[in-house]
Parts: C-alpha cells; sequence; structure tokens
C-alpha cells in the first residue's frame, strides 16, 4: 500500500526519530547564545566607556554648599542637593576637568546619582574595601578614593572628572559647576543628566 500523501508533504513531515536524533542541538545553540551574549556585555562594558570631555553646564539657581574651611584637608567631603540630585563635593589633590582652583588644592563636585540606573553613589575611601566589595584595583597602584554605586558596583574616579573606570555604568557622573564667594564654595550649575545605560 502506497503512502497516501503526496510526495512533497512526505519530505517535509518531520519524525520523533528525527527529533531524537537532533535533540543535542537545543542546549548547543542555547550555550552559544549564552556565551555569545556574555562577549558582546563584557565588550560593552569594557570599551564603551564614554571619557568626559569639556563640561557643558546648565545655569541653576545659585546654593552656598559648604564654608571653605569645611574642605581644608585632601578627600574632605560634602554631600548636598543640587537642582533636584544629590551630589558631593569634594576636595582634591589635583586639578581635574571641571574642577575648581582653591588655595592649596581643587574642588570638584559631581552627582550622585548613578549612571547606570540611578542609585546613589558614595565615597569610597578604603583601597581594600574597592578591592574586596567592588572587584576594583586602580591600575598602576594608582589608590586614592573613588566613587562607588552599591547597586551594581560600577566605579567612578573623581580626578579623573568622574569617569566610569569600572562596572557596568558607561557615562560620567554629571559635574556641578562650582565658585567661591567669600569664604564659601556655591553651586551655580550642573550638567544634565545622561540616560541611563542599563
Amino acid at each position: 500500500m502506497t503512502d497516501p500523501a503526496p510526495g512533497p508533504l512526505r519530505a517535509r513531515r518531520v519524525t520523533r526519530r528525527a527529533l531524537l536524533e537532533r535533540w543535542w542541538l537545543l542546549p548547543v545553540a542555547g550555550t552559544v547564545g549564552t556565551f555569545g551574549y556574555m562577549g558582546w556585555y563584557a565588550t560593552r562594558v569594557t570599551l564603551s566607556k564614554r571619557t568626559p570631555g569639556e563640561p557643558a553646564f546648565e545655569s541653576a539657581p545659585a546654593q552656598r554648599v559648604a564654608a571653605l574651611a569645611d574642605l581644608g584637608a585632601d578627600w574632605a567631603e560634602v554631600t548636598f542637593t543640587y537642582a533636584g540630585r544629590p551630589c558631593t563635593l569634594l576636595r582634591l589633590p589635583a586639578a581635574t576637568r571641571g574642577s575648581l582652583a582653591v588655595p592649596g588644592g581643587h574642588l570638584a563636585g559631581f552627582s550622585r546619582v548613578c549612571t547606570h540606573l540611578g542609585c546613589n553613589v558614595n565615597l569610597v575611601r578604603d583601597a581594600e574595601v574597592l578591592a574586596f566589595a567592588f572587584n576594583y584595583r586602580a591600575p598602576g597602584g594608582q589608590e586614592h578614593p573613588q566613587l562607588g554605586c552599591r547597586c551594581h558596583y560600577s566605579v567612578f574616579d573623581p580626578l579623573k572628572a568622574g569617569e566610569a573606570v569600572f562596572g557596568k555604568a558607561l557615562a560620567p557622573l554629571p559635574r556641578v559647576r562650582l565658585e567661591v564667594r567669600g569664604a564659601d564654595v556655591w553651586a551655580t550649575g550642573i550638567e544634565p543628566a545622561p540616560e541611563y545605560t542599563g
């Protein structure tokens, strides 16, 4: 007795035996896809980080942030809210793009909103905490405090104008424009918030 199905339909019919002979394709395809995605993502978060350029401040109402006397030592910090965003003011031992020179040092202000998904960043002073908790150690032994996000462990370097140097964040932290008026430090502008890079 002949098969009632026409020739083209017979060729398209998939038997259980044919499926069982090729079952191994599913886990192989899943593994290749997973490792392909992981490779793409690792390349993206390693090689796609944006370097801060010259500041692009947007004006905002002037606000007193701190007394200059409160920032007498390197890595002194004052946190504040400006233009609706949590920010930090740091005294740095060296100049960086967007910093303000003051007698004996430099001041820099940054938004504390992580550019990955919007969590708050905090100043991490201990290099061993950065190494253990964030899995980051500055290259070349240049260990100094960094701004770290505890949500997904991105690290931003204040001495590189807030550049994202490690983790999932790609964009640098927005900078705050600072002025010294008499004995006080004032914020007078801030860079726009970038789109999150999650």
